[in-house]
């Protein structure tokens, strides 16, 4: 397990432009520190892109990945559980009603 505090994030709401999509979806963009010592650790900081959706079947996360802030290289790990909680949790709180 990773130690992943989450310091900020951007969001936006997307436009279905056609109307195809039921809900409504969300882009989270997460700053995450990691320690010094662990494998993710990156002098230019971490990041998660998030897709949050809301719909009939009630909110979710879609699908995320990590990637190195700065360079936007995309980064070949996944979460584990509790970490998606953690982040399904953060993005639930942080959507306006």
């Amino acid at each position: 397990m990773i130690f992943l505090n989450i310091t900020g994030h951007t969001v936006e709401k997307l436009v279905d432009p056609f109307g195809l999509l039921s809900g409504d979806r969300y882009e989270f963009f997460l700053e995450i520190e990691v320690e010094e010592d662990d494998e993710l650790y990156s002098d230019k900081g971490l990041g998660i892109r998030v897709l949050y959706v809301v719909d009939e079947n009630g909110p979710r996360t879609s699908n995320y990945h990590l990637y190195e802030r700065g360079s936007d290289k995309i980064l070949d790990f996944e979460l584990e559980e509790d970490e998606e909680l953690l982040v399904f949790n953060y993005c639930k709180e942080n959507i306006e009603p």
